[in-house]
């Protein structure tokens, strides 16, 4: 299958995927669906990328890949959930996310996309954190909450543990 086909499927069952869930949220869709936020999706968030880790493990100590696909499409979904959220807020679109993560892995691989070349892994290394900082250049604040939220990680983690029957 050529690379073009594979993403025009791709793009069908992305938009198939934002349909779905803006079905989900619709006013004949599911009442729980419907009421979710950004705050209160944190829960299935986080466990839901515990469980891609889970499904990573599953694959490498079995070599069965099925369970991985499906977690990384329940974390797809959560993806896909909060950019929906999002658009309704007039805040930014799936499309949106995608192509900011998309810019940012260009400007940060100079060397894969812009002819850059780099001496030394150290110095490839040191060429990405310096790309990294003028990013963040007037954002570092954002980072100051990052303690903040690894603490709110553990603790939706030992929650999700209970809700599961782990604790």
């Amino acid at each position: 299958m050529t690379k073009s086909k594979r993403m025009g499927i791709g793009m069908a069952e992305i938009n198939r995927l934002k349909e779905i869930v803006e079905t989900l949220r619709s006013e004949n869709g599911c009442p729980w669906d419907r009421v979710q936020t950004h705050e209160s999706l944190k829960p299935e968030c986080i466990e839901e990328a515990a469980e891609v880790i889970n499904g990573i493990n599953n694959y490498t100590k079995t070599g069965d890949a099925e369970n991985l696909k499906e977690e990384l499409g329940d974390l797809l979904l959560q993806i896909m959930f909060h950019s929906v959220i999002a658009e309704e807020e007039g805040l930014f679109t799936f499309d949106d996310v995608a192509k900011t993560v998309s810019e940012k892995m260009v400007r940060r691989h100079p060397h894969v996309f812009a002819g850059v070349t780099y001496n030394s892994k150290e110095e490839q290394h040191a060429a990405w954190e310096k790309i990294k900082k003028a990013e963040k250049a007037g954002k570092e604040w954002h980072a100051d909450y990052l303690p903040e939220a690894f603490e709110e990680a553990k603790e939706l983690i030992e929650k999700a543990k209970e809700r599961k029957g782990y604790k």
